[in-house]
């Protein structure tokens, strides 16, 4: 499948089948995740790999109570590292750029699943102190998503998207 087509196909899944994602697909979303651009190639990130039932139901009840997070086979959590990023870059390091960079390896993550054949949905709505809690990270550490992967359990239908014309201003002479 080419990137667009990929792009095409990605859609939000909030119900899964009841199947293991194998370790080669999850080595190979992990190695995706591991390529994201960051800033500085610092990585000021780590990701927690949860497939313990109890843990998912936990992450689910943090998450609003989004069931279908227990449903998943396993969940990758997304950690800004804002110490780490902070060394090279202080305040903008540790406030944005951790961010950002725990934000693109879980969208590169997203996009490699889906052209493995999986489903995600990304998860923000969640108690960043409560998820701190269930996989064992220090208060300097900030959870920034939780991405259940798994085998679809539904087709969701594409989304509407906003126009290029009210998404995009040009400045050009």
């Amino acid at each position: 499948m080419d990137f667009f087509t990929l792009m095409q196909n990605r859609r939000s899944v909030r119900a899964y089948l009841p199947k293991a994602v194998d370790q080669q697909r999850l080595d190979a979303i992990l190695e995706a995740a591991n390529r994201a651009p960051s800033a500085g190639n610092l990585q000021s990130y780590e990701i927690c790999v949860v497939t313990r039932r109890s843990a998912l139901r936990d992450l689910a009840r943090a998450s609003l109570d989004q069931a279908f997070i227990a449903e998943a086979p396993l969940a990758l959590i997304f950690i800004a590292n804002p110490t780490r990023a902070a060394a090279k870059y202080g305040r903008r390091g540790s406030s944005l750029f951790s961010i950002q960079d725990a934000t693109i390896a879980c969208t590169y993550a997203q996009l490699a699943a889906t052209a493995l054949g999986l489903a995600t949905v990304w998860i923000g709505a969640f108690d960043e102190s409560t998820v701190r809690k269930i996989i064992g990270v220090t208060r300097d550490s900030v959870p920034v998503a939780i991405l259940p992967i798994g085998y679809a359990g539904e087709e969701p239908e594409a989304t509407s998207r906003r126009s290029l014309a009210a998404l995009v201003n040009y400045m050009m002479d």
